[in-house]
């Protein structure tokens, strides 16, 4: 069994940080912190930087941009899983959801059979993957046809978190019908009459659409597969979701649902590039003043994993938090909200997930990385 010594570094644990504690991992594990005895290991000397678990990214929909980089120009779907696999491990994730939509009105990937196509390359691809890479399904519940897909994912086991999503005009994230519009123009570069199409199929599939999230959120459960809900816009929705047994509110838009979701036992999820941006993509809720108001319990990458890392170092400044408050924001949270009890901090018998971080005059860069106890990454930024 490998086993390998972590020294020096300022370790992020998780209600405190502390200088120099040695880190053993043996195997896929975290065997103990300053170990009495180092025999047979291999010591990786860590001065000057700062240790933390590897980020867990809960949505992030940049594989999408991966298959399909431009309108119809689609990759190979191993190739495209394989360059994000790279991308997440050097960011400093090392689990990650990827968030493909099934919304077969909509176009491009987000074809219902492309995106179970996706799923499954996924999957495949996990053989070969430098980190966790699992699924985050997506349902847009006007979408009369999408559930026997979802279905299938969940029991061959290729979906490993769900999310309801409702893009009806006039209500959520779009409560502009004229600003809905304009999304989809610009996201899939479609004429009038296309668009006039979407919106009156999504406004028309709306009905039905509880039933069909409550045979899908039982096929969830039933399986221990967690589910979401994506841009709760009131109390009331968030008390709806959370019926359907919904662990997660994605992007609450306002802070009174943000407020409800957490009144509600719902985790909290809000996007990191918000964070550095300093707004919202669609004029909702900034994701600092969730911070600040103490109703964020989650940060996820969204469309660009690059994203997580800066936007939680920044935090303590912007927000007077603590580094490991912050830090559990993209590790502890995440990984308690999907069940997922192996991993997100630095303890003793939690999976060997762990990232070593360098600031490179203010920014900061996943420099080491390792999954499961095995290298993914190795920057070496001595030279900066």
């Amino acid at each position: 069994m490998n086993r390998i010594l972590l020294t020096h570094a300022s370790v992020v644990l998780a209600d405190e940080v502390r200088n120099d504690l040695a880190v053993l991992i043996e195997g896929d594990r975290i065997a103990a912190l300053d170990p009495e005895t180092t025999t047979g290991a291999v010591e990786m000397n860590l001065t000057g930087r700062i240790l933390m678990p590897g980020l867990i990214d809960l949505h992030c929909d940049a594989l999408e941009k991966e298959v399909e980089p431009r309108p119809s120009v689609h990759f190979p779907l191993d190739f495209a899983c394989a360059q994000a696999d790279k991308r997440n491990a050097s960011a400093g994730i090392t689990t990650v959801f990827h968030a493909l939509s099934f919304a077969n009105h909509e176009l491009g990937v987000r074809n219902n059979a492309f995106a179970a196509e996706i799923a499954r390359a996924i999957h495949d691809w996990q053989a070969h993957a430098l980190i966790d890479n699992r699924v985050h399904a997506r349902y847009e519940i006007t979408d009369e046809t999408a559930p026997p897909y979802l279905s299938g994912l969940l029991a061959e086991g290729c979906a490993h978190l769900i999310s309801f999503m409702d893009h009806s005009p006039g209500q959520g994230q779009f409560r502009d019908v004229e600003a809905y519009r304009q999304y989809l123009a610009k996201s899939y570069k479609t004429d009038e009459s296309a668009l006039d199409d979407i919106l009156r199929r999504k406004t028309e599939a709306a009905q039905g659409a509880l039933g069909r999230m409550q045979a899908l959120a039982d096929e969830a459960r039933t399986l221990g597969v967690a589910i979401a809900s994506h841009d709760d816009d009131s109390p009331a929705k968030v008390a709806a979701v959370k019926a359907l047994g919904t662990v997660v509110s994605e992007f609450p838009i306002n802070l009174q649902t943000a407020r409800a979701a957490r009144e509600q036992g719902l985790s909290t999820l809000f996007g990191a590039p918000n964070i550095l941006r300093g707004k919202s993509q669609s004029g909702n809720m900034r994701a600092l003043d969730a911070v600040l108001a103490g109703v964020a319990d989650c940060l996820c990458g969204d469309y660009s994993p690059a994203a997580l890392l800066p936007s939680v170092m920044r935090l303590p400044e912007l927000a007077g938090i603590t580094l490991p408050q912050a830090v559990s924001l993209v590790t502890r949270n995440p990984a308690r909200a999907t069940g997922l009890r192996d991993r997100g901090e630095i303890a003793v018998g939690k999976r060997a997930d762990l990232i070593a971080v360098k600031q490179m005059g203010g920014l900061p860069q996943a420099e080491r990385v390792w999954s499961g106890g095995k290298p993914a990454l190795s920057a070496h930024f001595d030279h900066a």
